[in-house]
């Protein structure tokens, strides 16, 4: 029975240090093909979708995709490098922060129940870091996080960020670059390969026929190590400023290293100890105590010899443990100081 629990633990030990992989898809440029777009509605409700504030059916895709709780970003026109027709109200480096302001509020009204961006286009503003400032500054007062498309390899968003509350994330794989099935399977395996490799991946298509239907195929049949997710599960819990550097800096001291265990014994020891504190180890426990206890008891003999099933103590109390203290009675205990946290 000991080995057999042995074995149990350690399994379960390894399976818990497996964590999946995840991929977020975001699809830009809706609000324009009501048709080949609400075949979004039919995939994963994690698949999370990027809204043009002056198209047509704008706001109603953001009802729709609020309805089914799925993510919506704000897709905001920013100026390219080409020349090329530009959706109205796109944001060039040459604006002023009152005239930048106003065009992200206005988006902000047209797409309801957003809470992140992302550039449509934009090369030529991304890649400037006062027209990129003068927008992530507006952004620190909408609590919106913003999902750069990198369109340019010089891109100056994550560093136009450096310092506020605006998390950033970058896109790493288009899906459709290449408007065949074909190229977005294809792509759709290289963000599944990035996502093993890194830990996490996003990737972004838009609604064309081929990555409607390429996408429907491929969602259905995701590998069991890729968990489909939304950019937002993807940010850290608290955005890191500046400040926020210094205070891990000054709180957090530095771990002396411990030497390697010697004997089989010594690692046991301390892979128990490495246990003892998780929750689900724990909980797993007492419920093999309480098999065990009930085991126990069924083969105690008496003094014929023959097993004697006894009723014991931790049976009858089955069922009857006392109410868990509540987090919240206590206010979860204020901290007293910046470092309690650490």
């Amino acid at each position: 029975m000991n080995t057999s629990i042995l074995l149990f633990f350690t399994s379960l030990l390894f399976t818990l240090n497996v964590q999946a992989a995840r991929l977020a898809i975001v699809i830009d440029d809706v609000g324009y093909r009501v048709n080949a777009e609400n075949k979004i509605f039919q995939m994963s409700v994690a698949v999370s979708i990027a809204i043009l504030p002056n198209s047509p059916y704008g706001r109603k895709m953001a009802e729709k995709a609020y309805q089914q709780g799925r993510e919506i970003l704000i897709h905001l026109p920013m100026a390219p490098l080409s020349k090329q027709p530009l959706e109205k109200y796109t944001l060039h480096p040459a604006m002023n922060r009152e005239e930048i302001a106003r065009i992200i509020q206005d988006a902000i009204q047209k797409v309801p129940h957003a809470v992140g961006m992302n550039n449509h286009m934009g090369s030529a503003m991304t890649s400037n870091f006062s027209g990129m400032e003068k927008v992530i500054q507006e952004l620190s007062h909408r609590r919106l996080y913003f999902l750069d498309s990198v369109t340019i390899g010089n891109t100056q968003v994550t560093k136009a960020a450096i310092g506020t509350s605006v998390p950033v994330l970058r896109r790493n794989i288009f899906l459709d670059n290449t408007q065949t099935e074909a190229e977005t399977r294809h792509q759709l395996n290289r963000a599944i390969a990035l996502a093993r490799k890194q830990g996490s991946a996003i990737a972004i298509g838009h609604p064309h026929p081929t990555t409607m239907r390429a996408l429907q195929q491929t969602l259905a049949t995701l590998p069991s190590d890729i968990e489909l997710v939304t950019p937002s599960m993807l940010l850290s819990s608290a955005p890191t400023t500046k400040n926020d550097n210094q205070i891990v800096r000054n709180c957090i001291k530095p771990r002396e290293s411990k030497p390697a265990p010697a004997t089989s014994s010594d690692y046991l020891k301390m892979l128990g100890k490495a246990l003892s504190n998780n929750v689900i180890v724990n909980s797993l426990n007492r419920h093999m105590q309480k098999l065990l206890g009930h085991y126990r008891a069924q083969e105690t003999p008496n003094d014929s010899g023959k097993p004697e099933v006894r009723q014991t103590t931790e049976n009858k109390m089955a069922g009857k443990t006392k109410p868990q203290q509540k987090d919240d009675q206590t206010g979860a205990q204020k901290t007293k100081d910046a470092c309690a946290n650490f």
